[in-house]
């Protein structure tokens, strides 16, 4: 059986629900920082941001904070920028919910987006197109 990378989304189906919970709950705080305008930030508050996931390790010390600028523009400089608030963040997360340790934080881009753009161009693409529609008139049969 081949290997393949494990997405977010594969591992996030084996999470346990006090990984899911604690997650939402991560991601609900960060939208709302979010939302007030808590991050003092020229990047950050230059864009629409959403934050569509939060994993947590099975320890919940670790939250993978997935993040989504609108329209995938300067995401790099968006995690730097959310790199560069970490402690902030982290102080503010641990403010707003009450766990016996707040979590490491760590921000990656969301690619779901990106994958699923990729494989609708596929299906639009006329290679694949030609193969949905099914066979020519001249290869049917009697049907």
């Amino acid at each position: 059986m081949a290997k393949h990378k494990q997405s977010h989304r594969d591992s996030a189906a084996n999470a346990s629900q006090r990984q899911l919970r604690v997650g939402e709950l991560v991601r609900h705080a960060m939208a709302e920082m979010l939302a007030r305008g808590d991050v003092h930030d020229p990047v950050i508050e230059g864009h629409l941001i959403t934050v569509p996931e939060v994993r947590m390790s099975p320890d919940l010390r670790l939250a993978t904070i997935y993040l989504m600028p609108m329209g995938g523009k300067d995401a790099d400089a968006v995690v730097a920028a959310f790199d560069r608030h970490k402690k902030f963040l982290r102080a503010e997360i641990a403010h707003r919910i009450s766990l016996k340790f707040a979590p490491d934080i760590r921000f990656r881009i969301d690619e779901r987006f990106d994958e699923a753009e990729r494989i609708d161009k596929l299906l639009r693409s006329p290679e694949v197109k030609r193969d949905l529609d099914g066979p020519d008139e001249n290869e049917s049969g009697n049907e």
